[in-house]
């Protein structure tokens, strides 16, 4: 497939990057001459210095011969112009990226369409659904649902005490009773594997599952995890992310407060959100947090616009008494580090972004995707269609690409979390854990 991006930003840097090493005919439109260069020396594509709303720009990755469009600049309007005339040259699929509200709204989207571009992504938006879904999991690091939320996957961070700490996954099978799981992964510092029988669960490991969302209570007071509510949240920004987690959060009523060091912020948040408490104060201003019952709060999210006040608050926050923490993490080095810190869960944008687009980007049976913020593996749900080599043969027989586990069937309106003697059928639905480098594969493999 032949790609054409606009704008090496995090996200468009990222998407270049994945898209190439995947096998993709990727090639990369960037304004600033510095970045431009530098991203010539880093990817393997074509870069061009311009901008997508120039014909020449366009010209010089040929347009014409392109499968799919993305625009993902910090100007909306950029990106906007650039897809419209992407559309006009022929491409087949186009997506922007906007950061405006007014861009995001319903009417916007139905014109956006009507100008011939497929799929508007509002980064802000991403971000919020993503951190809210983690909030509804008391205890997980990373999650997704599949299968109209009837199949869960889940990443727990596995305490020295937790009953998962130094076995194997073969004696995890003799544990788990009748509830059943498939263990996708076990993530540790710079190694993330798809374990086999022998390979043991060690304290501190993130461990990743997938499960039927009916077992998921008595696997979760079976393990351990899970043992708290959440009914009150701590948000630390009040910028657009802010905002959009809150309004989320209170469509959950869950109650929230909100602390922005910003006083017209400030004054803005009272106004368009009256039932929520706005406190002005900075996120280290720890005494003040604490009047306003930061000991009793369940769940404190840092969503400023800085990675290092993220971390740091949230650390602050969980040592004066808050359950849980989560923080908003650009920089990859820091979504890596920051769990070891002790920050519960971090959420990327350019991760969260990244997800939304692919989830479009990928091809043939793949019906849903969901990516991984620890270490960008995917987890993806795959049609299986009838003329698939591997239907009917018993799984324990079925060559897996390595690196990849199949973690739940949805033959209808059943769910099976398969065993080594369970068949693909037509028709089915496999959700599949697969570690970046083998996604290609996979989706050779089931296409």
């Amino acid at each position: 497939m032949k790609v054409v991006i606009v704008g090496a930003g995090q996200v468009g840097f990222h998407i270049a990057e994945r898209l190439s090493r995947e096998g993709h005919d990727v090639s990369l439109i960037e304004r600033d001459p510095e970045k431009a260069t530098l991203m010539a020396s880093q990817l393997n594509a074509l870069v061009v210095q311009g901008t997508g709303a120039s014909a020449e720009s366009l010209d010089q990755v040929r347009i014409a011969n392109t499968d799919l469009f993305i625009a993902v600049t910090d100007q909306d309007e950029v990106n906007l112009i650039s897809c419209m005339l992407a559309k006009g040259e022929g491409v087949k699929r186009v997506i922007s990226r906007i950061r405006n509200v007014e861009y995001a709204g319903r009417d916007w989207r139905d014109n956006a369409k009507k100008l011939g571009i497929d799929l508007l992504i509002n980064p802000q938006r991403v971000v919020a659904e993503e951190i809210c879904e983690v909030i509804s999991y008391p205890a997980a690091a990373d999650v997704a649902e599949f299968a109209n939320g009837r199949v869960v996957f889940l990443g727990y961070k596995v305490p020295p005490d937790n009953p998962l700490a130094g076995i194997t996954l073969r004696e995890l099978g003799d544990l788990r009773g009748m509830y059943r799981l498939v263990v996708a992964a076990l993530s540790r510092p710079n190694e993330t594997i798809v374990p086999r029988g022998d390979d043991k669960i060690m304290p501190g490991d993130i461990v990743y599952f997938l499960c039927r969302k009916e077992d998921l209570a008595a696997i979760n007071y079976l393990f351990g995890f899970e043992k708290r509510q959440t009914r009150t949240v701590m948000v630390l920004g009040g910028g657009r992310i802010g905002e959009a987690v809150t309004r989320e959060l209170l469509a959950r009523r869950l109650r929230v407060k909100v602390v922005e060091r910003s006083a017209e912020r400030c004054r803005y948040l009272a106004e368009h959100l009256p039932e929520v408490p706005v406190i002005h104060a900075e996120g280290t201003e720890i005494e003040v947090l604490k009047q306003e019952g930061l000991a009793e709060t369940d769940v404190f999210v840092a969503v400023t616009d800085g990675d290092e006040q993220n971390i740091l608050c949230s650390l602050l926050a969980r040592n004066h008494g808050a359950k849980r923490v989560i923080a908003l993490v650009s920089r990859p080095e820091y979504v890596s580090l920051a769990p070891g810190l002790g920050v519960d869960a971090c959420i990327s944008p350019r991760l969260a972004t990244a997800a939304a687009i692919l989830r479009f980007v990928r091809r043939g049976e793949v019906l849903s995707m969901a990516m991984v913020e620890e270490c960008e593996a995917e987890v993806m749900e795959i049609n299986l269609p009838a003329r698939s080599s591997i239907l009917g043969e018993p799984l324990r027989s079925v060559d897996m690409p390595r690196g990849s586990i199949i973690g739940a069937i949805v033959r209808g309106d059943e769910v099976i979390i398969p065993g080594g003697n369970d068949v693909l059928e037509a028709g089915d639905r496999a959700v599949v854990f697969t570690l970046p480098e083998a996604v290609t594969r996979v989706e050779k493999f089931f296409s």
